[in-house]
């Protein structure tokens, strides 16, 4: 029997029993992990609000084995709120949304539970408190987050110099399967020809260049989002559900 500490992210929460919650946080330490908190659900719970999507928690866990993870899920037994990013989300709904996708989008990069995750959790941390601070559109720091997470999972895509050949850019055509920008003598039939401004928009979202970013404009801010959403089902294999809302 163990107790183990670590802080981390709230993602999704699931009905148990009566009164519980099996919750699915990513920590710092421990990756994505699956835990159950009993009595949650009554209005008497010392903590059940803190554990709710977005809430940035330090919480302590007890398990019966050694490990975190296993047949039996580990307990919530503490829990104390480092930052309630859900709270302030909640009243914009461009924000809920684009906090809800990543949420979604953290949670399948760091599939298997138990595997260290620290820099998706940075990520992850690093993008609610910049949407919570509503400095930038709600879409930038999404599509930002969005391909930081494919590059720190090895999958970062040029929108410079050609992904296949390695020709300096700019270059005019973007391949989905083949990693982002190509020339034209690597470009495959069907790819993209976005135009060169939302090819320098991504670019600055992937570098954290905000001044480009906020000065672009709103159309070439759409079709950078439905490139980034494109390269992205590529890549995990199928959509984030939570796109859609963001859509509409």
């Amino acid at each position: 029997m163990s107790l183990y500490r670590d802080d981390g992210i709230v993602l999704r929460t699931q009905k148990l029993g009566e009164a519980d919650r099996i919750i699915t946080l990513l920590t710092r330490t421990h990756g994505r992990v699956r835990a159950v908190a009993r009595g949650v659900r009554r209005t008497k719970s010392k903590f059940g609000a803190r554990l709710e999507p977005f809430g940035h928690v330090d919480i302590q866990f007890f398990s019966r084995g050694s490990e975190l993870v296993g047949r039996s899920l580990p307990l919530c037994t503490q829990v104390e709120t480092l930052a309630p990013f859900g709270g302030i989300l909640v009243h914009d709904y461009d924000r809920w949304t684009a906090g809800t996708a990543m949420l979604e989008t953290a949670e399948r990069f760091a599939d298997h539970e138990g595997e260290p995750a620290v820099q998706q959790y940075l990520l992850l941390v690093g993008a609610l408190r910049t949407l919570a601070a509503g400095e930038h559109r709600a879409h930038g720091v999404l599509d930002a987050f969005l391909l930081r997470s494919l590059a720190v999972n090895g999958y970062a895509p040029s929108f410079d110099a050609c992904a296949r050949c390695g020709l300096p850019g700019p270059n005019r055509f973007f391949s989905v399967q083949g990693g982002g920008a190509v020339c034209g003598d690597c470009k495959p039939a069907g790819c993209a020809v976005p135009s060169p401004e939302t090819m320098r928009l991504l670019g600055a979202l992937l570098t954290g260049d905000w001044s480009t970013a906020d000065a672009a404009e709103p159309r070439h801010c759409r079709e950078g989002s439905g490139l980034v959403a494109a390269y992205l089902q590529w890549h995990l294999e199928r959509g984030i559900r939570s796109l859609k809302y963001l859509e509409k």
